[in-house]
């Protein structure tokens, strides 16, 4: 990584170019100064065409303005954040910006000013880095350190959304008057600069407005969920395939092989691959994946490719490593399987969201009855939650912008409400009896199973979406066995 430069900071530059205490230059002389302001082409992007879903960003921001007429909404994309000493993590900008505007660079804020008849939407971003002062080369975050920034008027053209500097945001902010409300947790600087104007409860009805508008997702949403759940398929075929290496080295083999198609494909993977084999499937969030592989365990391998436009899947198979399942790994797989059934039958519009859940605890709880593990009645189990012991978590969860998405919305919205179309939830049974319950049997100790799809709600039904992967244990035997031939 290139060690950037020290200079004396130019005299018309208002605010000091960061600099770095080690540099090996002291300084910038005039002459290479001058030299620098000169000679480059002009590259404005001139034949831009708006971004795809640009149409729905803008009925998504009169949906917001129709909730809160009269009042100045502001909403962050968020900034950096250090990783360690002057390394930055990757920059993701916050979901509530991205839906509303498509864009995803960093320190940006979409700002709704109240109008007559509704809002003027502004979008504050960084302009091209300046070529006057030398920051697009000697700043740490200029274009020739990080890359190029679009223009303001680039960015018009592509969001389809009046743009200014973000410099002169928090100032503006400061002298607003009327009402104002901000999503919180992204910009401290926005935030700081709203501080005397806001309050907490009138705050969190906004973040909690633009969860709930995600519920409910549109056709060009739920192409793009399709798009990360296909690469993902893909994702899972890659991992199939090198399963003798992984066996060599570890579960991380695992963790990239998958990440590399995530990169490839998409932005990013939407949340912490986890590869989990052995008695390490019974840790439901198991992201060290550090443990080794071995023939005649199982692979939990839970993971989700991002698309471009942060739109994530969220797929679980239970594989065995070494092809086939034990007798008691399939045992074991079959109720959950027969368990995912039962809830992905449950998920249609006008159920309850709890029902899919119900049905699939159900299933888990006779079948725990069934092997002796807990003494029944079923019903005596569920209205106890004497499974939970062996099902730990939910049977699933909303799915979009975030792995977890809408995470926001009231309870009466979510957790206790009906289903729709287009909405797009996980479906996620699992049993998981670890390495050391004396309270089951030995042969299932250490044996953790979960199997998850990606389940859109339709006018009829419902569509798994990510029914390319086998699920039936038999099935997902023949398909390890034709991708390792």
């Amino acid at each position: 990584m290139a060690d950037e430069l020290t200079p004396e900071t130019p005299e018309e530059t208002e605010e000091p170019i960061k600099q770095r205490k080690n540099g090996l230059y002291p300084g910038v002389s005039d002459e290479l100064a001058e030299n620098m302001r000169t000679g480059w082409a002009d590259t404005e992007l001139r034949d831009l065409e708006p971004i795809p879903q640009a149409g729905r960003t803008a009925a998504r921001r009169a949906a917001l303005s129709a909730r809160f007429p009269g009042e100045r909404l502001v909403i962050p994309a968020g900034n950096l954040k250090t990783r360690s000493n002057d390394t930055e993590y990757p920059f993701r900008a916050s979901v509530e910006y991205a839906y509303l505007t498509g864009n995803q660079t960093e320190d940006g804020v979409l700002v709704l000013e109240p109008t007559a008849d509704g809002h003027q939407a502004t979008i504050y971003l960084l302009p091209r880095s300046d070529r006057e002062n030398g920051e697009f080369w000697l700043d740490g975050q200029g274009e020739l350190w990080v890359g190029r920034r679009h223009s303001l008027t680039e960015a018009e053209k592509l969001y389809g959304i009046p743009a200014s500097d973000v410099r002169e945001l928090t100032g503006k902010l400061r002298e607003a008057t009327g009402p104002v409300r901000v999503v919180r947790g992204y910009d401290a600087g926005v935030e700081a600069a709203l501080t005397d104007k806001v309050t907490a409860e009138r705050d969190e009805e906004l973040r909690v407005f633009l969860s709930e508008m995600r519920l409910v997702k549109d056709d060009f949403e739920i192409g793009e969920l399709q798009k990360a759940v296909d690469s993902t398929v893909r994702g899972f075929e890659d991992v199939v395939k090198v399963l003798d290496k992984a066996q060599a080295t570890s579960e991380r083999y695992i963790e990239g092989t998958f990440f590399l198609r995530a990169r490839v494909e998409g932005n990013d993977v939407g949340y912490g691959t986890i590869a989990a084999a052995g008695p390490h499937a019974c840790t439901l969030h198991w992201v060290r994946n550090d443990g080794p592989v071995r023939a005649g365990d199982l692979l939990l391998l839970d993971a989700g490719v991002e698309t471009h436009t942060y739109y994530t899947a969220d797929v679980t198979r239970t594989l065995p490593v070494s092809g086939r399942f034990t007798e008691i790994q399939k045992k074991i797989y079959d109720a959950v399987y027969e368990a995912q059934e039962a809830g992905i039958a449950a998920v249609k519009p006008g159920a309850k969201y709890r029902d899919f859940h119900d049905a699939a605890q159900r299933v888990l709880a006779e079948k725990l009855v069934e092997w002796g593990l807990v003494e029944g009645p079923v019903e005596r189990v569920l209205e106890l939650g004497l499974q939970r012991r062996w099902t730990l978590h939910g049977t699933g969860h909303m799915l979009g912008m975030d792995v977890h998405d809408c995470a926001a919305a009231r309870t009466e919205t979510y957790v206790d409400g009906t289903l729709e179309p287009g909405m797009c939830l996980t479906v996620e049974p699992g049993l998981y009896f670890q390495a050391d319950d004396l309270t089951v049997p030995e042969e299932y100790r250490g044996i953790g199973v979960r199997i998850e799809d990606d389940i859109l709600v339709t006018e009829d039904g419902n569509r798994n979406l990510s029914a390319a992967l086998p699920r039936r244990s038999d099935e997902v035997e023949e398909w390890m066995a034709s991708l390792t031939g």
